[in-house]
């Protein structure tokens, strides 16, 4: 390559067929676009889980509240009704994983569960100590709690096993006997 006159190296000739991309745009490469696909496609059969998950938790909730269960014990209750119903619909349809075991999976799901709640529950405190009505709250605070329960659910709880291959043997040197 050869400067021209302002000292700044030319394209070399392989490059100048590919330019890169323009300023603002995001490439994807070919090989991430079916990881980028399927991301959005469980992304969105997750919300839509989520919506029902959520039309559940609500419904629960009213109905708790209406026969005078306190506000905290309500919201607990509400969330892991909808939480069996997510982790029963996100097994089998969201992730796909219904040939995973139970178990284990089921587990780790209630994990995540468990701690969604806690976020949720903290939520909705600050929500009701700052002046909103209790169902508006709950409203609130089980959006603010989806992004994490979605990335846990998704990264964690339904995660497929690493793929490790065959186990290798691993040769080790023979010590020597000390003298």
């Amino acid at each position: 390559m050869k400067p021209d006159r302002s000292g700044v190296s030319e394209t070399p000739p392989d490059c100048a067929a590919h330019p890169g991309p323009s300023v603002g745009e995001i490439v994807v490469p070919i090989d991430d676009a079916a990881s980028v696909t399927l991301l959005k496609s469980q992304f969105v059969r997750f919300c839509a889980v989520g919506a029902s998950g959520y039309a559940v938790n609500l419904a629960v909730y009213a109905a708790l509240l209406g026969v005078g269960l306190h506000y905290l014990a309500a919201a607990a209750i509400a969330f892991l009704v909808a939480a069996a119903s997510n982790y029963a619909w996100n097994r089998t349809w969201t992730f796909r994983t219904a040939d995973a075991p139970v178990l284990r999976q089921g587990a780790r799901a209630l994990v995540v569960s468990a701690l969604s709640l806690g976020a949720n529950q903290l939520f909705l405190v600050v929500l009701v100590a700052a002046g909103a009505g209790h169902l508006a709250a709950q409203a609130v605070a089980i959006l603010l709690a989806t992004p994490f329960s979605f990335a846990a659910n998704k990264l964690w709880a339904f995660a497929e096993p690493p793929d490790v291959g065959e186990l290798q043997p691993v040769a080790l040197p023979a010590r020597r006997p000390e003298r």
